[in-house]
């Protein structure tokens, strides 16, 4: 789940436009603590979850929805 989190986190933040410092501010956290979710370091609360999407303007169940795998085609 935290490998999920991670690359929902990033991707979605580069989606946004914005820098992990921008996001850091914009979620009330420490940019360190951005850069180590997006590496799949740590694991977020609810609290943060919510804190994340309402900074993205996203909803909360998408940092959390995995990726469907590619086919071989």
């Amino acid at each position: 789940m935290r490998e999920v989190l991670a690359t929902n986190l990033k991707r979605l933040r580069l989606a946004a436009g914005l820098s992990q410092e921008e996001l850091a501010y914009r979620a009330d956290i420490d940019r360190t603590y951005v850069s180590s979710l997006e590496r799949g370091r740590y694991s977020a609360s609810i609290d943060m979850l919510e804190s994340l999407s309402v900074a993205l303007d996203i909803e909360p169940s998408e940092l959390l929805v995995k990726a469907p795998a590619r086919s071989a085609d």
